[in-house]
C-alpha cells in the first residue's frame, strides 16, 4: 500500500518499495504502507543539515569509524519495514550492516525531525518500530514547538532522557551513550 494522495495499493515489500520510490524522494516503509514525506521546510532542512554535521564531524574529529547518515538512506528493519531516519548514526562494530542503497536493521541513534504531517508517525509509529528494532537512542526534533526529545532504550523500552547538568550525550569510546558527568 501507498500513501500517497489517499491513493492506496496492496501492501507492499522492500524490493517494491525501492522500485516504487524514486531517487531522492524521502520515503517510510512502515508495516507495508509507504508514506512519502513532503518537501522540507527551510528550518527543517537547516537543521537536518546541522545536525547531520554536528554527528559526522563529531566522529571525524574523534577519528571514529562509525557511520552517520541524513535522509534518503533507507534501514531495512523487515520486508516489510524500512524506515528513513532524518539523520542516523552507527556504531563501528555495527557499520559492516550498512551496504551501498540501505542499512540492515536499524541504526544506533535515529534523529526524526518532525513535520505538520508526520507529527503522529514520529512520536507514535516510529518510536514503537525503532524500541521494537533496537535502536540505542531515539532523537524526536520539533522545530514547530521548539522541542526536543531524546530517548534512550533501556531493558528493551525507551524511557526520556533528560539533558540537564548531570546527564548529557556524548561519546565514550566508539559509542555514543548518555552519560552522567
Amino acid at each position: 500500500m501507498i500513501q500517497r494522495a489517499g491513493a492506496l495499493q496492496k501492501l507492499v515489500d522492500y524490493e517494491t518499495y525501492r522500485k516504487i520510490v524514486e531517487d531522492g524522494e524521502k520515503a517510510d516503509l512502515i508495516d507495508g504502507v509507504i508514506y512519502v514525506a513532503s518537501p522540507d521546510t527551510r528550518l527543517s532542512n537547516s537543521l537536518n543539515g546541522f545536525l547531520h554535521r554536528l554527528i559526522a564531524g563529531f566522529i571525524d574529529a574523534r577519528e571514529i569509524d562509525g557511520f552517520a547518515f541524513f535522509s534518503r538512506f533507507s534501514c531495512k528493519i523487515s520486508d516489510y519495514r524500512a524506515p528513513e531516519p532524518d539523520v542516523g548514526y552507527v556504531r563501528p562494530e555495527r557499520a559492516h550492516l550498512v551496504e551501498e542503497q540501505y542499512m540492515l536493521g536499524g541504526p544506533d541513534i535515529a534523529v526524526e525531525i518532525i513535520s505538520r504531517d508526520s507529527r503522529k508517525r514520529d512520536h507514535e509509529v516510529k518510536r514503537a518500530l525503532y524500541e521494537s528494532a533496537g535502536v540505542t537512542e531515539y532523537w524526536i526534533i520539533d522545530p514547530l514547538k521548539r522541542q526536543a526529545h531524546f530517548l534512550e532504550l533501556q531493558e528493551g523500552h525507551y524511557e526520556s532522557a533528560s539533558l540537564d547538568e548531570e546527564r548529557f550525550f556524548s561519546l565514550q569510546g566508539d559509542s555514543w551513550i548518555l552519560a552522567r558527568r
